[in-house]
């Protein structure tokens, strides 16, 4: 303390030290202090005098700068308002511009609006209760353009399942096109222009999509092309549909992160559809159009999906299309089978076969594969071969029921050239003959000469388009031919020969015909041969067997003439009325016979043009059933009796068939041969016993070798006395060991002695067992 104290003695005698220094300095300034008071306040008052004078004259400088500054303060809130407002009004204008996107069914650009306003617009201005309010409603937003996209998708797959049809048929026209194309340039190599190829025929539709065109967003997806006329240029297939509707939805389900629930359900409902396309109707089979339309129908679903494929990136993919392809290959080709199986006419057949070929071209060139189609194809040929035996088998009979069986009358060298040209027929000496003149076949040889060519023409439409080889080709017409002439020509052949009511004249102009037919064999051959270009030489060729049908026939049709001949000789013979208890026999052959020969000589006479073979069997065949006819009038149970007289009748009557057979009634037999037929008969007719003499008759040894045909009964034999009587017991009864046989005889007086030959000379009144 004592430190401290001295210290501060110390300081305060050094300030009283400055202050006694500066004292002075100190006075003087308190002077001018002094002298200066009054300066200012004279100043002051000059101030107050003039800040009197400047706050009146001030006054309303004060209130403008009063206003200026509330000026300044509105303009500074104005320009914060607009600020604010900029900032706001994208906003609005987006979202404005979403609504009316909407409105107007542009659901992608409303979208791609809907993330714009989002991300881009809304962060900046977040702090706004109106962009909390949109904020809350973009989800419900994304929604709504999720379900409305979704029902257009929906509209869109309704309207491509009924417009199927129509997708269909305008891609197979295209088809057809550039089938034709391709034909006219394969004939026409040297035409300079060069046409589009397949696939550019089939150009797909440009993918890109008008975001902003309200036309796209609207249609139903598919276009209307029912005014066009039908010369302009068909226009592509996909060019009749709008894919926007699946681009815009699978895009939104893509930006939605639900791509994968929009393919699961896209795939689902084009595969329901798929099963109804596949579903053929009803009455399908009952016109071509039915056919038409489900193919079309086919070809437009499979369009569709194939411009899918490739226009979209896993929309669908390969496997997917290859799955739905296999299914409808063995759907249409089960229905088809089914379906086809119904019809019976072969022009619809054709018609179908060559729908089918465009149909299986068309799915080709959008690279779908279409062997089993041309594999059922040759199925479908086999049934079309039927149709086609059934349509010939009528067309057949109508001609050879029409035919009026007489030679062709030619009256001119043009009616002669025109049936030359319908049948290849040569014969120089009819060639010489002045007209009129005949030909030797009746009319229905060069129809079905030309029906045949036409079943071949038939047969040979069928196999085009069916990328099948010439002898293929060759191979199908000629095995169709050949049942056209073993089954159809031969049965129609063979029924007409049959019919109760064809006579002997037809029977032989059918033999001509056949025969001339046979001939033309070689020119059918010929035919084949140049429409196919497969040579007759080559291995496997089959072989026509026309020859053989056309044998077969004529051998029908001359056992026919047997059978008739012998059933008319039947009813002539129905006419005789022999008394054989006669006394005395008539001057000539009996009546019914005389006409029985006459009627075999006018028959006979219409031989001239059959083979000489055929005409000669004919007549041994008569005569030989003449024969054995009056024997058997001879051998009825009912002639018990027999008179001379009636026997002497009954030997004119023989006469008579023997002048017919020496007078040679067919050329080409040799002397006596004919005669041969009535050898028999003219040893039993024969009058050559007299009186008293006994007639022997031939008798089994045992009953074993009696005639099976035999009945069990009497025995009986024939003496010539005043009349022939017949006798239920022998009288005599001897052996004779050299003959063999025992002979049965009552008074005889000369007994020859080789009684074999005795008996042998009456051989037709052999004893037997009745």
């Amino acid at each position: 303390m004592e430190k401290l104290e001295s210290r501060i003695r110390n300081h305060d005698r050094e300030i009283e030290k400055m202050c006694n220094f500066h004292y002075q300095g100190f006075v003087d300034s308190i002077t001018e202090l002094l002298k200066v008071r009054g300066e200012a306040h004279r100043l002051k008052n000059q101030v107050t005098d003039t800040n009197r004078k400047l706050q009146h004259e001030g006054k309303e400088l004060v209130i403008a700068m009063e206003e200026l500054k509330q000026c300044r303060l509105q303009q500074r809130n104005i320009s914060a308002t607009v600020d604010k407002l900029m900032l706001c009004l994208p906003v609005l204008e987006m979202y404005s511009k979403l609504r009316e996107q909407m409105k107007t069914k542009r659901h992608y650009p409303a979208l791609k609006t809907l993330e714009h306003l989002e991300h881009s617009y809304l962060p900046q201005v977040s702090h706004y209760r109106f962009c909390k309010v949109m904020v809350d409603n973009i989800p419900k937003l994304r929604e709504e353009i999720k379900d409305v996209s979704m029902s257009d998708l929906k509209d869109f797959l309704e309207s491509i399942r009924k417009h199927s049809d129509k997708i269909g048929e305008t891609a197979m026209k295209q088809a057809q096109q550039q089938r034709n194309l391709d034909n006219i340039i394969s004939q026409q190599p040297r035409i300079g222009s060069r046409k589009k190829s397949k696939k550019d025929a089939f150009t797909s539709l440009d993918t890109e999509l008008e975001s902003t065109s309200p036309k796209s967003e609207q249609d139903s997806g598919i276009l209307d092309v029912e005014d066009e006329e039908e010369d302009e240029e068909v226009p592509g297939a996909q060019e009749l549909v709008d894919f926007s509707p699946v681009y815009r939805c699978l895009h939104i389900y893509s930006v939605l992160g639900a791509r994968e629930t929009f393919e699961n359900y896209y795939r689902k409902q084009r595969r329901k559809q798929a099963r109804l396309v596949l579903q053929p109707p009803s009455n399908m089979h009952e016109t071509l159009d039915g056919y038409r339309k489900y193919f079309n129908q086919i070809v437009g679903f499979f369009v569709v999906e194939d411009h899918i494929l490739h226009t979209t990136q896993g929309l669908v993919n390969r496997a997917y299309i290859d799955e739905l392809w296999e299914m409808a290959l063995s759907k249409t080709i089960a229905a088809l089978r089914t379906h086809s199986s119904y019809c019976s006419d072969p022009d619809l057949v054709l018609d179908l076969k060559n729908l089918i070929v465009l149909f299986a071209d068309t799915l080709q060139v959008y690279g779908f594969p279409v062997n089993q189609l041309f594999d059922m194809l040759l199925e479908i040929r086999d049934q079309y071969g039927d149709t086609l035996l059934k349509k010939w088998a009528g067309v057949f009979r109508n001609i050879l029921d029409s035919d009026n069986y007489s030679p062709i009358p030619v009256s001119s060298e043009e009616l002669y050239k025109k049936v030359v040209g319908q049948f290849p027929f040569q014969d120089p000496e009819l060639e010489k003959q002045p007209f009129p003149k005949k030909f030797p076949f009746s009319e229905f040889v060069p129809k079905v000469y030309n029906q045949i060519k036409e079943f071949i023409y038939a047969c040979l439409k069928f196999s085009e388009d069916l990328h099948l080889s010439s002898t293929e080709v060759d191979d199908m017409i000629r095995k169709s031919t050949n049942l056209l002439l073993t089954r159809t020509l031969s049965s129609s052949l063979q029924n007409v020969i049959k019919r109760k009511n064809v006579g002997l004249t037809e029977l032989v102009q059918i033999i001509i015909n056949t025969t001339h037919l046979e001939k033309s064999c070689k020119y059918l051959e010929e035919f084949i041969t140049n429409i196919t270009n497969v040579l007759p030489e080559t291995v496997h060729t089959t072989k026509l067997y026309g020859t053989t049908t056309f044998k077969d026939a004529r051998h029908a049709a001359e056992e026919e003439i047997y059978t008739n001949l012998n059933q008319k000789i039947d009813q002539f013979l129905q006419l005789a009325d022999y008394d054989w208890m006669a006394g005395d026999s008539g001057s000539r052959a009996s009546d019914y016979l005389i006409d029985l020969i006459a009627f075999l000589r006018s028959t006979f006479a219409v031989f001239t043009h059959l083979p000489g073979k055929v005409a000669q069997t004919a007549c041994m065949s008569a005569c030989k059933h003449l024969a054995t006819s009056l024997m058997q009038l001879l051998l009825e149970a009912d002639v018990r009796q027999l008179s001379l007289g009636a026997l002497q009748q009954f030997n004119l009557d023989v006469q008579e068939c023997e002048q017919f057979a020496r007078s040679g009634p067919v050329p080409g037999f040799q002397e006596d041969t004919l005669q041969l037929a009535f050898i028999d008969l003219r040893q039993a007719a024969s009058p050559s016993v007299t009186k008293d003499r006994w007639l022997c008759f031939q008798l089994p040894k045992t009953a074993k070798d009696r005639d099976p045909s035999s009945s069990p009964g009497h025995l009986f034999w024939v003496t010539v006395d005043s009349q022939t009587c017949l006798y239920d017991e022998p009288k005599q009864m001897t052996k004779d060991p050299e003959a063999g046989f025992i002979i049965m005889h009552a008074r005889i007086p000369e007994i020859p002695s080789n009684s074999n030959h005795f008996t042998d000379s009456l051989v037709a009144f052999q004893g037997f067992i009745r």
